[in-house]
């Protein structure tokens, strides 16, 4: 972690406000010319649990959370079950403070709330001696007093903001500008307004400034916007011409089925909350083959739901864009923590020889732009497209320059034939418009068939799950079997090529070119993997990465050239399973002397440090296992 940053922890209990008021300082920090980049780690649970958010913020790019922080805002949990000591969960009203020391660097900044945190609690902690050992500085202050004066004890965490701000020794008319934006208003609005400022003028007025941590300078050449992974799906999928989903909530995937109920009706689309995945999926399947562009999504189990209408959008050639938004499993697992387990799951999900194109994209900004390509391919080809990512690619913000989404929006319906184009293609003696062509003659060389949509003229047929004839009759000829499952599966070779020819590369190449040994990565984990090869060239250890969003189909030519140029390399997931290790060893047939991992399964992401320390111990051929709670597993044959 650079010197010449900021990484402000606000713990407290799911309720508290702790996500809310993050979001107010993040766009204050990105306002004053910073990059920023947010990690929130929360309870499965409504209200209470000790939940935080953490800012990075710097000068510079950041594209990962740090290796611990550096300043502590702790609230206490004021919705704690049990505050004693002895019940099950422990005292959860200190947890914010409690559960946070370890990760708090030498050096850093510790407010805590004193109308929560007694003085007992402190000393049970024994923080001021841990203090003394770490040089931290402790600001008690009661913030849970200073709320009730101002009507609302909430407010506690826009007083924790004011004491930050003085301790920082930052400007305070960005944070007035930042409430005055935000939703609030009235006397709300005053009352924030004036606990900020008050509890800024107690710092300044009893406390004694003995850190010399400092807010960053920057500075940023265009307008920014701060972003999560869930609003740059939500925005991809609308500028696509998405106008209809369907869902039922589940945690993470929730939020970008919040974000496009939210739009969509203000464009004319429909948004609809049904009474469970299956009904989502196949709404939103029978929205496409009306002829709008339509999505789906879920999590986990949810997704699992969905596998009967996945199979029948493969087989009807509906196409549709279908989010999985991962979390630790199985079953309900950890459903507020992220996790790269369901890999498998949705690569092979559905029935017999189904196919499907899968993008995992690594960053906001990739997550809209694949989100945009997801749908291109998925009415071009007539095939569901799925979008994999995590609860922490969900969730995370950090800023993108507002000129990134200066594009023009893609209505188009992809293959889809307009009524004059219907009355010279193909029909059957009955008169039945073919859909399903496969005969050499009909030009389907890239194995998709032009569809029509219900009510044009001259473009009649039958849509069905069973395998059935180019007019959509249902057939068990075996000649007619070959010829269609052959024709669908062709599709993916098409679509490769595809990308290969006519997009920019989904993958994201970093390092030193010249190295010999490599990392690859997939999904979220991409910013700590780049940031962490950095770290290795400029410590002297020459390396390389690769952060891969095809899933499927396989960019088997980009990887093999990238497994070919080094003597290891490290793929580095959050699973237990190395699933990603065994996608490619399956695709490729072979490296598997060449592959160790780096496995991360704690329910939390990875920090670059982890992944900077094992690559180390593999380079140098050490014994050792990483200090880290990370697990690496070997080669094969090793």
């Amino acid at each position: 972690m650079s010197d010449n940053e900021l990484i402000w922890r606000i713990a407290g209990g799911s309720g508290d406000g702790i996500d809310s008021t993050s979001q107010t300082f993040a766009k204050v920090l990105m306002r004053s010319g910073l990059d920023v980049f947010t990690h929130r780690h929360y309870p499965s649970r409504i209200r209470g649990g000790h939940t935080y958010v953490e800012i990075r913020a710097a000068g510079h790019e950041v594209q990962s959370r740090g290796d611990g922080y550096n300043f502590l805002l702790a609230l206490g949990d004021s919705f704690a079950r049990n505050p004693q000591e002895d019940a099950y969960y422990g005292n959860e009203e200190i947890k914010p403070l409690s559960e946070n020391l370890d990760e708090l660097r030498e050096g850093g900044i510790i407010v805590y709330d004193t109308g929560l945190i007694s003085e007992e609690d402190v000393e049970d902690l024994n923080l001021e001696e841990r203090a003394e050992e770490n040089d931290w500085h402790l600001f008690p202050m009661d913030l849970r007093s200073l709320a009730r004066e101002h009507g609302r004890e909430v407010m506690r965490n826009t007083a924790g903001v004011g004491v930050t701000a003085a301790l920082l020794g930052m400007d305070l008319d960005p944070f007035v500008e930042a409430m005055e934006d935000s939703k609030m208003t009235g006397d709300v609005l005053q009352a924030n307004l004036d606990i900020f400022q008050e509890a800024n003028d107690i710092v300044h007025e009893e406390f004694e400034f003995t850190h010399d941590l400092r807010i960053p300078e920057g500075e940023h050449e265009e307008e920014q916007a701060l972003l999560s992974g869930s609003n740059a799906i939500a925005y991809g999928s609308i500028d696509a011409g998405c106008r209809f989903i369907a869902g039922y909530p589940m945690t993470p995937w929730t939020d970008v089925f919040t974000i496009m109920s939210q739009h969509l009706p203000d464009m004319g689309g429909i948004s609809e909350q049904v009474e469970d995945e299956i009904a989502a999926a196949a709404l939103a399947v029978g929205a496409s083959h009306a002829g709008a562009k339509a999505m789906s999504g879920s999590s986990g189990g949810g997704f699992a739901l969905m596998s009967e209408p996945l199979g029948l959008a493969e087989m009807t050639e509906t196409p549709i864009v279908l989010l999985e938004s991962m979390r630790a499993g199985p079953s309900t697992g950890m459903p507020t923590k992220p996790e790269q387990a369901d890999l498998e799951f949705v690569l092979y999900t559905s029935q017999g020889d189904s196919s499907r194109v899968v993008f995992a994209p690594g960053n906001v900004e990739e997550a809209y732009e694949q989100t945009r390509l997801a749908f291109h391919i998925a009415y071009e080809y007539q095939i569901p497209t799925i979008i994999i990512y995590d609860q922490k690619l969900s969730g995370e913000n950090t800023n993108v320059p507002v000129s990134f989404f200066d594009r023009e929006p893609e209505p188009d319906l992809g293959s889809t034939l307009t009524e004059e184009e219907l009355k010279e293609a193909a029909h059957d003696a009955s008169g039945k418009f073919e859909r399903f062509q496969h005969e050499p003659d009909t030009d389907v060389d890239n194995g998709v068939s032009p569809r029509s949509l219900p009510g044009q003229s001259d473009g009649r047929y039958l849509a069905t799950g069973n395998e059935h004839t180019p007019t959509g009759h249902i057939s068990e000829d075996p000649d007619n079997r070959v010829f269609q499952l052959e024709r669908r599966l062709q599709k993916l070779d098409s679509i490769r090529a595809e990308l290969d020819e006519e997009h920019e590369s989904n993958q994201t190449f970093f390092g030193d070119e010249s190295a010999d040994y490599g990392i690859i990565t997939w999904g979220s984990s991409q910013g700590a993997v780049k940031e962490a090869v950095e770290r290795l060239n400029d410590a002297g250890s020459p390396v390389k990465g690769l952060g891969v969003s095809d899933m499927m189909p396989f960019p088997e030519d980009e990887i093999t050239a990238f497994i070919e140029s080094v003597d290891e390399v490290m793929v580095v997931e959050m699973n237990a399973t190395a699933q990603f290790r065994g996608h490619i060893q399956k695709e490729l047939g072979r490296y598997g002397e060449k592959l160790t991992s780096l496995l991360k399964y704690n329910g939390n992401p990875f920090e670059p440090a982890e992944i900077v320390e094992s690559c180390e111990l593999r380079i140098e051929d050490s014994d050792e296992e990483p200090t880290a709670q990370v697990h690496i597993e070997p080669a094969a044959g090793d």
